[in-house]
């Protein structure tokens, strides 16, 4: 364990295209510069949604905030809370705390631009033009959704109930494409169930779950489903409801299985995760309308635009206090100590092993 301030510290390495294989190295950071400050890693979750990181880590450019020049390695990003140790930057003073996207590492750098809103952009020149709500640490004191008795749902849940915040909105915006229901695949995720709760608040939608047998009955048991669907049933849907198909697995056999049963019916692709990795991703040609990837920042930018970054922040804060009793009901927190600790859990989590109602959290020190 490193002591606030150490140049040295232990980090996480990923092996990008085996993502089960990790590795502890020591990173210097070297002497601050002006402008930049080191910040400790207080605490990080770990889900499917960071396996998804690594996952598109090239397409999305993931591995680019966090590079770990090493050839065939990276950093998978994380959502956590970290405090200022040093600082010589105008904008944060030590024992300031921010929410934000974090690397794997028990410290690390960050260059912190002009406090606005609550917050600051992240101004080092290999993150520029990245997106912006990945660049964007928001400081504990004023945060509408932060809560000390809550941090580790708010890592477990924060960036993935964004995601949800996001993708109900763009649906809900988009008058579903015409559909009568939204079916999402790897249904017992918890951006997927997150979604579908508040698709569900909505009341005129209908929200079929598609999950692997052994997740069926916690799916069912969420609650947010009219329907469960197991991955070896979808040629039984049926498939002459308008619906639109929100992919959370990434998995080119059901996806496949999804387009072919619903074809003409299928209303809309939306591709946002991967969380069955490992799973063939292109199954050749496609019945009906062809995948579109979904990009949360794209969303959020236009939303911040037109709300305001308060407004946003607090619609966004609004919708989670809702969730909120969903996220206690529904996860079984599961604390981690060290960084080896994480090595085991993101494999896990890459290779499916993980029970989909425990919630990881790491402390790194």
């Amino acid at each position: 364990m490193s002591e606030p301030g150490d140049a040295t510290a232990t980090d996480l390495l990923v092996r990008k295209g085996a993502l089960a294989e990790t590795k502890l190295v020591k990173l210097d950071s070297g002497a601050l510069a002006d402008g930049q400050a080191l910040l400790k890693v207080d605490l990080f979750s770990l889900t499917a949604n960071n396996v998804t990181y690594g996952a598109a880590g090239d397409f999305l450019k993931y591995w680019s905030f966090y590079p770990s020049g090493e050839e065939g390695w990276g950093r998978v990003p994380v959502w956590g809370f970290a405090t200022v140790v040093e600082s010589r930057s105008p904008s944060v003073a030590v024992g300031e705390r921010v929410y934000g996207y974090l690397p794997m590492s028990e410290t690390f750098v960050l260059a912190p631009g002009e406090r606005k809103h609550g917050a600051f952009a992240e101004t080092v020149a290999h993150r520029a033009g990245l997106a912006s709500i990945y660049n964007t640490y928001v400081l504990n004191e004023g945060d509408p959704i932060y809560s000390p008795d809550t941090e580790a749902l708010q890592v477990l849940f924060r960036p993935l109930f964004t995601t949800s915040f996001l993708i109900d909105d763009f649906l809900a915006d988009a008058g579903y494409f015409g559909a009568k229901q939204v079916a999402f695949s790897s249904a017992s995720a918890k951006t997927a169930y997150a979604t579908a709760q508040l698709l569900k608040a909505r009341g005129d939608i209908r929200v079929v779950g598609l999950t692997s047998a052994s997740n069926i009955d916690f799916t069912r048991g969420l609650g947010f489903y009219d329907e469960v669907v197991a991955y070896d049933d979808i040629g039984g849907m049926d498939g002459s409801v308008k619906t639109v198909f929100v992919d959370i697995a990434g998995n080119a056999a059901v996806r496949a299985a999804v387009h072919a049963r619903l074809a003409d019916n299928l209303a809309y692709s939306c591709a946002v995760g991967a969380t069955h990795w490992d799973a063939p991703r292109d199954a050749g040609a496609l019945a009906g309308p062809q995948p579109k990837m979904f990009f949360a920042p794209d969303v959020a930018k236009k939303r911040v635009a037109e709300w305001g970054p308060a407004g946003f922040q607090k619609q966004l804060a609004e919708a989670w206090r809702n969730f909120l009793p969903t996220a206690e009901r529904t996860t079984r927190v599961v604390e981690h100590h060290g960084l080896a600790e994480a090595g085991r859990v993101f494999a896990d989590l890459a290779t499916g092993r993980a029970d989909p109602k425990d919630g990881h959290v790491v402390r790194p020190g």
